[in-house]
This record gives structure tokens, C-alpha cells and sequence, in this order.
């Protein structure tokens, strides 16, 4: 390491170490956990309800309480899934395989305590990642231009219909639906009303605020009321938690790989925590010794791939804050706060408020450490959590939301827009629509519109921009492979398989 990356990590430490940033740090890890452990709640739907708030936050301090609710959500999403066999986030459906397991034989302790000390590792980890490898990724990211950024947004919204789980054609359709989304309102170029249908209030564009507050939020609770189950904590009291020197060296090398394995996959847009838990849990089942025991009470198969979501939770933040991509929903609603905070999101970010970049870095770790400290001693609030009913939960969450979208401009119009993509979004979900595509889609579509024109209008109109610079033109190419790997059938039947869950 050279001596202005230790100055910019001593930089970050001092931002994320004051007291106004540890406050936040600790609220958004706290937060986050608790989320992870009701089931029908994740970080999405949180970030989302919560961006308004945001508007009167210092944007350093928003960025680091947004940022412990997503990571702080993995670490929560594992209490549930071992405790009661309901996972509290999609990336901790593979841990209850083994975790519930463990619980069933009395050993929930040493399970939760693998989990936490496998995402604590894992966290650590990929934070040195992130501040190792964002410093080259953006000086390469400074000169793009706006071929090379359009290119680059195409091959992530493609990388995300890849990774997309379900349809093909539906992936495809959400991101055309986000697309269209994205251009209704004024063109600032001409001045022209697009897709506004007479309607003043669309002017201005949607508001992303009120898209995802809609689609992840009501959306979310529509879907877990008429799916509420009954809930029967197979543990009251946690004991235990304490490994011996056989289960540290049963969990080393999992975790590792898992870490590893977490950090690659965070990176790709749409991979992030979830796919991330999915392969390390296939990898530790082909590599390890004790492969028969994985799905009765392995503790292999709980920290493998809760190392892999954390460190996919994290690595997700590599591709947004250096180039401005968002790799997940997560990412999106980060760009979105950014913006909310006047930030504009990409390389220059690093340059211009170094403070910025290197404390929410710095925050990534002091927030993991604050979630070992914190989630092993309250795991009596945590079990205690899981039992109150979700119908209890649902009308403060709904007032919540209708709260934070008045509060963006002071209309009701948002509130009922709001209510029509909570709809929109249970649709979605009942006709196994992944909305996820559809955020990216939106947040991305005014962007490579703009970075097309300015292409266009350096290249004298000539599309031929596009294929003629070589990074612009490579990207393009990987896309287009990509597009045609998953039309093959054989192909697009192996990727429907990963995401098929083990009896």
C-alpha cells in the first residue's frame, strides 16, 4: 500500500469516528438487523421509506446509515432463518438449510455465532477490497467518455437480465417497463413534454422516491399479509454461543472461499448477496469433506454462505461508487440518495469529496464490528422480534411511507401514485415479474440517454462511435455475447437451475 491510501483511510476513519457519523453508523446497523429479522421487511423497502429523510441529513452521515441498514440486513437475515426456518432476507434462504437444522439439535448458539463471525470476516474483508481496488477502477473510469459510459450501462442492464432469476422475456420486459419510465417528463434538451398525458404534476419526470417506496415497499407488504404464515420459534432462549477450536477450524476455509467467492459475484450487476450465498453453498457442498452432513446440521453450510452474502452486500458498492453503476436495487436507491444530496454519482466522486468516499468506507468496517458486538448479546430482542404478527406491523409501515412520499413535494398526487405502484408491484410479483430490473432500468435510462447524445453530438451524429473507440466497442461485444449465451436453451435451463433450492 502507498502512503496517500493510508492517508485516505486515516482521512475516513476520522469522518466515520465522529460522534454525529458513529450515531448514524449505529442507528443504520441496528436498523438494518432489524429488518433482517422480520420476515417481509428487507433493505430495499427500509432504504426506500427512508430516503426522504435523508434530504435533511448531512450526505455523509446518510450514506453510512443507508449503507449499515443493507449490510446490517444480511446480518439480521440469518437470526429468522436459524431460529424458525423463515428467512429474513432472500440471501439467508441457503443458511436455513443447515442453520434451522443446528437449532432443531439444540446448537442455535454456535450456529448464530458462525454466522455472525463469518460475516464479520467477510465484511472486513471486502472493505479492504473496496478501498484497495476503487482508487484504480475509477482513475481508469475518469477517461471514459460518453460512448464508453453508454456502453458500459447497456452491458449492466444486460448483466442483470442474465442474472435475473425467472423469465428471460419478463427480465427483458421489466427493463423496457423501467426504460419507458425513466423518459416521461420535460426533454431538457428540447424542452418537449414526453408520456405526460395532459398531466401537469408529470412534468418534472417520476420521482424515484415514489417508484420504489411503491413497487418495494407496498408492494412488499401486500404480498407478505396475503402470505403471512405462523411463526413457531423453535428456541426461546439462545445458549451457547461460544465455538470451540474444531468448529473454528471446520469454518476457516468456508468462509474464505466464501468471502472470496461473495466478493467476484457483488461486483456483477445482479448478483450481489443473494447469488452470492446460492454459489458459495453449491461450492462447499462439491469441495468439502463432509458434504453428506450439509442440509442436517453442517456448520460449513451456515458459514460459507453467510461470508458470501456479506461480502457481496459490500462488493455491490465497488461498481457504484466508482462508476456510478448500481449493481442491485440496493445500489439504485444509494444513486438515488446520492442525488437527492445534489452528489453526482461516478468516478469523480472520489476526487471531489474524498471525505465522503473514504468514511463511508472506513464506516463499513466500524459497522461490522458494531454488529458482532451488538447482535450476539441481543439475540433474546432479536428472538423476541420474530414473534410479533406481521398484520400489527403493516399499518405503521404504510403510514411511514405515505408520510415520507407527502414530504417530497407536498402533494397527494405522490401519495396516490405511490399507492398505484404498490399495485403495479404486487402484479408484478404474482406474475413472477422480478422488479428489480425495472429499478435499475429506471435509474439507468436517463442517464445513457443523455451519454448517448453527447456521443452522438461529439461524433457529428455518427453512431459509429459507439464500435469504434475500443473500450466502448469491447463492452458492447461482451453484452451482445452475453444476450446470446442466455437465448440458447440449454444455457438459459442451467441458469434457471441455480436458483432451484435443494430439498
Amino acid at each position: 500500500m502507498d502512503m496517500n491510501l493510508f492517508g485516505n483511510l486515516w482521512m475516513g476513519l476520522q469522518t466515520a469516528a465522529s460522534s454525529v457519523n458513529l450515531l448514524y453508523c449505529l442507528c443504520g446497523v441496528v436498523m438494518g438487523t432489524a429488518i433482517g429479522v422480520l420476515p417481509g421487511l428487507g433493505p430495499v423497502a427500509t432504504i426506500a421509506m427512508l430516503l426522504p429523510i435523508t434530504f435533511g441529513l448531512p450526505p455523509v452521515s446518510a450514506l453510512i446509515m443507508l449503507a449499515g441498514i443493507f449490510y446490517g440486513a444480511q446480518y439480521g437475515g440469518s437470526t429468522t432463518a436459524i431460529l424458525i426456518n423463515l428467512p429474513g432476507e432472500s440471501s439467508s434462504v441457503v443458511t436455513a438449510l443447515d442453520g434451522h437444522e443446528m437449532a432443531r439439535q439444540g446448537r442455535a448458539g454456535k450456529a448464530l455465532a458462525a454466522a455472525a463471525l463469518a460475516s464479520f470476516f467477510a465484511g472486513t474483508v471486502t472493505t479492504v477490497l473496496i478501498a484497495l481496488f476503487s482508487p484504480p477502477l475509477a482513475e481508469i473510469a475518469l477517461r471514459f467518455g460518453p460512448a464508453e459510459y453508454f456502453s458500459l450501462m447497456v452491458l449492466g442492464l444486460v448483466a442483470s437480465v442474465v442474472l435475473a432469476r425467472g423469465s428471460l422475456l419478463h427480465a427483458l420486459g421489466m427493463i423496457v417497463f423501467g426504460l419507458l419510465l425513466g423518459i416521461v417528463g420535460t426533454d431538457v434538451n428540447s424542452n418537449v413534454a414526453r408520456y405526460t398525458f395532459g398531466v401537469p404534476e408529470l412534468l418534472d419526470g417520476i420521482n424515484f422516491v415514489v417508484v420504489a417506496m411503491g413497487v418495494f415497499g407496498l408492494g412488499e407488504i401486500i404480498c407478505n399479509l396475503e402470505n403471512e404464515s405462523e411463526r413457531s420459534l423453535m428456541v426461546t432462549k439462545v445458549t451457547g454461543l461460544m465455538l470451540n477450536r474444531e468448529e473454528y477450524k471446520a469454518i476457516a476455509a468456508p468462509v474464505v472461499r466464501g468471502t472470496l467467492l461473495g466478493s467476484i459475484l457483488g461486483i456483477l450487476p445482479g448478483g450481489g448477496a443473494m447469488l452470492s450465498s446460492f454459489a458459495a453453498y453449491a461450492l462447499e457442498k462439491k469441495v468439502s469433506k463432509n458434504a453428506a452432513n450439509f442440509g442436517k446440521g453442517a456448520i460449513e453450510g451456515v458459514a460459507a454462505p453467510e461470508a458470501a452474502n456479506n461480502a457481496g452486500a459490500q462488493a455491490s458498492f465497488i461498481p457504484m461508487l466508482t462508476l456510478g453503476i448500481p449493481s442491485n436495487p440496493v445500489m439504485a436507491l444509494m444513486i438515488g440518495a446520492m442525488i437527492i444530496q445534489g452528489i453526482q454519482p461516478g468516478p469523480s466522486v472520489m476526487t471531489e469529496q474524498p471525505a465522503l468516499f473514504w468514511g463511508l468506507v472506513a464506516s463499513m468496517w466500524i459497522g461490522n464490528l458494531m454488529l458482532v458486538v451488538l447482535n450476539l448479546p441481543l439475540i433474546g430482542l432479536w428472538v423476541k422480534m420474530v414473534s410479533v404478527p406481521y398484520h400489527l406491523l403493516f399499518p405503521t409501515i404504510m403510514v411511514f411511507c405515505a408520510i415520507g412520499v407527502f414530504s417530497l413535494a407536498n402533494t397527494t398526487f405522490d401519495v396516490y401514485f405511490m399507492a398505484a405502484f404498490g399495485l403495479a408491484g404486487y402484479v408484478f410479483r404474482k406474475l413472477e415479474c422480478e422488479p428489480a430490473p425495472m429499478l435499475l432500468g429506471f435509474i439507468l435510462g436517463p442517464m445513457m440517454e443523455e451519454y448517448l447524445r453527447r456521443a452522438l453530438l461529439l461524433s457529428k451524429g455518427s453512431p459509429m462511435v459507439l464500435v469504434s473507440r475500443p473500450i466502448s466497442a469491447a463492452m458492447l461485444a461482451i453484452a451482445a455475447l452475453a444476450m446470446a449465451t442466455i437465448l440458447l436453451p440449454a444455457l438459459r435451463r442451467k441458469r434457471e437451475e441455480v436458483f432451484v433450492e435443494d430439498d
